[in-house]
């Protein structure tokens, strides 16, 4: 079971569960707040998602750089590693995306343009984005928007969950639009 500080990710391949490895290590989503989420892995509040197990601290990930909405951020995820499975994961906060050198709430202001009726050229210019990396991330969404509402979702009902709506922060307006296109 998930403590309140960590955040289930939909599966989107063969893997089930809420996290993703790359590179050999398991990344799990947690809060923005690193004073709450060194207090809960400390705490043993927070469970591998390999085997349920325990969470205790294990230093910290390689450094990153990461685009923010104010400009390029730098920032050191915390490690953290399983009592039970000796497995070590990657407490990557909500605000980053996996893979992605944007913030999350770039990448969902984006999304906000293009679902108001934007084009990708002017909302590049906007963000301050290359034109190639905000069209990417808007082909990418609309090909998987059905995927991704129904991981967020559950496929039970169509509107958008709390998780997604921290891309920014508020719901994404227009969101039926985005997935009509």
């Amino acid at each position: 079971m998930l403590s309140e500080g960590a955040t289930a990710l939909p599966s989107f391949g063969e893997r089930e569960g809420r996290h993703l490895v790359l590179g050999g290590h398991p990344m799990l989503i947690v809060g923005t707040d690193p004073v709450e989420v060194e207090r809960l892995l400390r705490a043993g509040e927070l469970a591998c998602s390999s085997c349920g197990g325990a969470l205790t601290p294990w230093g910290h990930a390689r450094e990153r750089s990461s685009r923010g909405e104010g400009g390029t951020v730098r920032h050191r995820p915390r490690r953290a590693r399983c009592g039970s499975c000796g497995r070590t994961h990657v407490l990557l906060p909500e605000r980053w995306l996996l893979r992605r050198a944007d913030a999350a709430a770039v990448i969902g202001a984006a999304l906000e343009a293009k679902a108001a009726g934007a084009g990708h050229r002017p909302i590049a210019a906007a963000l301050g984005r290359p034109v190639t990396t905000v069209r990417g991330w808007l082909r990418r969404f609309t090909a998987r928007a059905e995927e991704t509402r129904v991981g967020f979702t559950g496929g039970v009902h169509p509107e958008p969950s709390r998780l997604l709506c921290r891309l920014q922060a508020g719901c994404i307006a227009g969101w039926d639009a985005v997935f009509a296109a």
